[in-house]
């Protein structure tokens, strides 16, 4: 019991697939590990307002593609290309390697991946919004877009108090223990002038139950499906609430709109 696990280790080779796909024998592994940890280091610094997701790094004979999945494609782009040319050229440098291809993939739903949550709670944090309320407008939108559950831990010196503590927040069903439940997770940092916060993000999106493509690039699939049909499902209601909502409002205005004009008319 208490034993811990990555929720995203967890489930590597069963539902989800490795981000970092190449061979390496005995001699060039750890090098090739660290270089790995390197440019992921350098890129997250580099693009820190790019919306970054994941860094998928695939290597073949001479060759490394990496594959960057942001929710704002068009940052890192840049005018003309011209910013994806320049962190090509860095890469080259900090890798030592000529044949450097870069991929960009867009996130279409960035509020059900972990690590975007967790970004945009920390940013709002290190705006100085108040920590309850950056937590609960990411938790009521991830849950908009589909999401079986999340759970948001937040430890540090929270509103800026003397003694550091923990907090949670936790809505829908987040099991951990269930390898068949596609559940993302981040762990991000909040840098503020009193220190530093963690956020850790858990997002349940639902359960696999086909074989599932482990290819980390692979965008879509039958569970993305069902997280989009349950959005769908739930806004014809929220249509109707508005609805009613007009409808109330529409009575109130013509109520004061009469009341206003008897008052006119008394005066006269």
């Amino acid at each position: 019991m208490g034993q811990k696990a990555n929720p995203i280790g967890n489930r590597l080779g069963i539902i989800r697939g490795w981000e970092s796909n190449w061979y390496g024998s005995k001699k060039d592994y750890a090098s090739k590990l660290i270089e790995d940890h390197k440019i992921r280091t350098y890129l997250n610094a580099r693009i820190n307002k790019g919306g970054i997701a994941k860094i998928v790094i695939e290597r073949t004979l001479g060759k490394l593609i990496v594959t960057i999945h942001t929710s704002k494609p068009g940052i890192i782009i840049g005018k003309g290309g011209g910013e994806v040319d320049r962190i090509k050229e860095e890469l080259k440098k900090l890798t030592g390697k000529e044949d450097v291809q870069i991929n960009i993939l867009e996130i279409r739903r960035p509020e059900l991946d972990a690590n975007i949550v967790g970004d945009t709670i920390a940013r709002q944090i290190e705006n100085r919004i108040n920590f309850k309320r950056a937590t609960k407008m990411a938790v009521a939108s991830t849950l908009r877009m589909g999401a079986e559950g999340i759970k948001v831990k937040l430890s540090g010196r929270l509103g800026g108090a003397e003694i550091a503590r923990s907090e949670e927040f936790k809505q829908g069903r987040v099991p951990l223990h269930t390898f068949r439940m596609d559940i993302d997770y981040a762990n991000v940092f909040a840098q503020t002038v009193y220190g530093k916060i963690g956020i850790k993000v858990w997002i349940c999106k639902g359960e696999v139950l086909g074989k599932r493509e482990l290819n980390p690039n692979f965008v879509g699939g039958k569970n993305d499906m069902s997280d989009r049909r349950a959005g769908e499902e739930r806004r014809p209601g929220g249509d109707r609430g508005d609805r009613r909502d007009d409808r109330r409002g529409g009575g109130r205005d013509n109520n004061r709109g009469g009341n206003a004009g008897g008052g006119r008319d008394n005066r006269r």
